[in-house]
């Protein structure tokens, strides 16, 4: 039996003691292997011209060339996946929003070094994430613009697409659900691994008269705050992170907080939902779930749902996807090609909750189409 090489993986932090728990941690899992840690840029970029790793986990925060900064440079050079590891405050949380959208693939938390008795959590979970982005496609969907650094000498790597392959299906509604049939319209967006860049680019194309969405993007705890606000200056809806009672209208679209509880919806009114957060285990092994999101959309909002799934590890979604299908609603899958990791999008595709399979940049004129479609049947 052939064993997978392990992940390697380079660690960059200014932090000494953080290097050295990162390092531990890491190495403890036996599909990692650290190949170094090196404490600034400058020290970080000469490993990689030498040893070129899997996986990159870089600090925001760093003396001479920041973290961001850095990775605006290596990313055109040498697009190899990234992991910000941030500490929890307002402006690292803002900072690392902008190092997804630039190509991060994903972001943690920095561990509390005083927490000992949470530190084998955290790090089992750091760990979950390196493996992961290793699976990512730099350069799938969008690109991150980006200019290079005095000194580096391009090394781009080409990345080769490889088509989906949608199956067909005639799901069910589970048994005792029953939904509204002239409820507004409401569509709904899930995402993980790579998703911060892929909402960054299709938010945009949604009009200012857009029926209400609702976002599901797998984010930690302070990090969704930053990212709604970041995606409010990108477009002409509103955008905003999803409080308990919101009130959910068209033009406007919410964003689950990260972390500690799950967003449902129920109808409000002619034209509009209420938001609410609620306790409950994570689904999938997320909190907030995409599945949980998309079942409560699939009952307050009937056949006039539309759903979407995005680029993301693992098969939160899928389940919640098809069940919007069942009930006559309108469901998207992100494609092979342009998804970062095609882990949600695939798992929706093959258990048959897709009716439609598309590139990234087709899926708002997709659910667009689905919104005038429902108004003529209506008129």
């Amino acid at each position: 039996m052939i064993m997978a090489r392990p992940v390697r993986v380079l660690i960059v932090d200014d932090s000494a003691m953080v290097r050295k728990v990162l390092s531990m941690g890491l190495s403890a899992d036996p599909g990692i292997e650290v190949i170094a840690a090196a404490s600034s840029a400058e020290a970080a970029w000469d490993i990689m011209r030498k040893d070129r790793p899997d996986v990159i986990t870089l600090d925001v925060e760093m003396p001479r060339i920041d973290g961001l900064t850095f990775l605006r440079h290596y990313l055109p050079l040498m697009p190899i996946p990234t992991v910000m590891i941030s500490t929890l405050t307002s402006a690292g949380a803002a900072v690392s929003v902008q190092a997804m959208q630039a190509g991060a693939v994903d972001v943690i938390s920095k561990p509390s070094l005083g927490l000992a008795s949470g530190l084998p959590a955290i790090m089992s979970d750091i760990c979950t994430r390196v493996r992961a982005a290793a699976t990512a496609r730099i350069g799938r969907g969008q690109a991150p613009a980006a200019t290079a650094a005095p000194g580096l000498s391009p090394a781009p790597i080409p990345v080769r697409p490889v088509p989906a392959t949608p199956r067909s299906a005639d799901p069910v509604p589970p048994p005792g659900f029953t939904a509204p049939r002239n409820a507004p319209t409401l569509m709904a967006i899930g995402s993980s691994t790579g998703g911060v860049q892929a909402l960054s680019a299709i938010l945009p194309a949604f009009p200012a008269n857009s029926p209400g969405i609702v976002i599901v993007q797998h984010m930690p705890e302070g990090f969704t705050g930053p990212f709604a606000t970041r995606l409010n200056s990108l477009c002409c809806l509103d955008v905003r992170e999803a409080q308990e009672g919101d009130i959910l209208h068209p033009g406007a679209a919410l964003v689950a907080p990260g972390g500690t509880r799950h967003m449902t919806v129920e109808p409000h009114g002619r034209d509009s939902y209420r938001i609410h957060l609620v306790q409950g285990d994570p689904v999938c092994f997320s909190r907030p779930s995409v599945d949980v999101l998309f079942e409560s959309v699939a009952r307050a909002a009937g056949q006039n749902a539309i759903g979407a799934v995005l680029t993301g590890m693992g098969r939160d979604g899928a389940r919640g996807l098809l069940t919007i299908r069942s009930i006559g609603g309108t469901t998207i899958a992100q494609d092979e090609a342009t998804s970062v990791v095609y882990g949600m999008p695939m798992a929706a595709r093959d258990i048959g909750a897709a009716q439609h399979v598309l590139p990234l940049t087709a899926i708002p004129a997709r659910m667009m189409q689905a919104v005038t479609t429902r108004q003529a049947a209506r008129a």
